[in-house]
């Protein structure tokens, strides 16, 4: 549903080549990072955050996918940083109205919603219900369909961060759009990789650098750090992890780029806007 880093392409008060390609026509829109989850035996669909593309990406999943005459059935949250949670609003009173919709979030992240304006006005008006998870704790949400919490570690200023791993009858499907290193993290990436189908993976920099910032403040795993640590693995392997979360410095957020086709070229693959994977 989308596959932007946090703050979107273009992004604000940028004026460098990356985002004036937007403006020049050279360059479509990129909606911020989130996946759908439909079950059409069920009837049902789900997001899996709340971006500030929110309003966009529902009526996309409507549109192109499932009309079941509700807004969502759930929404599933990663973490408290902003292309992740701040969506919510617009089911809020001054938008939606919703009515007790679903929102999926670990403890520390349903804390922060519960005791923190807004966000807690849509508790208290009952536009959301929250549902609380525990990591690692299987969650069977249809007949066909089951989903687990991951904790990886990131900047947990407000929450704690989480992944998701998604299983269908046959396939599963992994989901981390945000991790400081692959080296801090208590799993094997490339085991964790090796027992899904489908790996959607934090690729928001491409190599150290980028910014003109101490990125070692920010820290994400560069795409050249993931193709290294798979390099030696089986194209299989490869084939099946798509890279998401691409800050707009990122060359590889491009529809086109020679970066991208090198990356591409070694195996790996990269998500786009309204792509569509059987579970």
């Amino acid at each position: 549903m989308g596959i932007a880093q946090d703050a979107g392409f273009p992004q604000i008060n940028c004026e460098k080549s990356c985002c004036l390609s937007f403006y020049k026509g050279e360059e479509s829109k990129k909606l911020v990072s989130c996946l759908g989850l439909v079950d059409i035996e069920s009837n049902q669909k789900w997001l899996f955050d709340a971006t500030p593309d929110m309003s966009e990406q529902i009526q996309n999943l409507k549109s192109k996918h499932l009309d079941n005459n509700k807004v969502i059935d759930g929404v599933f949250l990663t973490h408290a940083h902003i292309g992740h949670y701040t969506g919510l609003m617009y089911l809020g009173f001054e938008a939606l109205g919703g009515d007790y919709i679903p929102v999926y979030v670990m403890p520390r992240m349903k804390h922060y919603l519960e005791t923190n304006g807004p966000w807690s006005q849509l508790v208290s008006f009952r536009n959301i219900q929250l549902e609380e998870l525990q990591r690692d704790s299987i969650m069977r949400i249809s007949t066909a369909l089951k989903v687990t919490p991951i904790q990886v570690p990131h900047r947990d200023e407000f929450s704690e961060t989480v992944g998701y791993k998604i299983e269908g009858q046959n396939k599963s499907a992994l989901f981390i759009p945000d991790i400081d290193k692959w080296h801090i993290w208590e799993k094997d990436i490339v085991q964790e990789v090796k027992q899904v189908d489908y790996a959607f993976l934090d690729a928001s920099f491409f190599r150290d650098g980028e910014l003109k910032r101490d990125m070692s403040k920010i820290p994400h795993p560069f795409t050249t750090e993931t193709t290294t640590l798979f390099e030696n693995e089986s194209m299989a392997t490869k084939n099946k992890i798509y890279f998401i979360h691409f800050n707009h410095t990122n060359p590889t957020i491009r529809d086109a780029h020679p970066l991208k086709d090198s990356i591409q070229n070694l195996g790996f693959n990269f998500a786009k806007e309204g792509h569509v994977f059987d579970l």
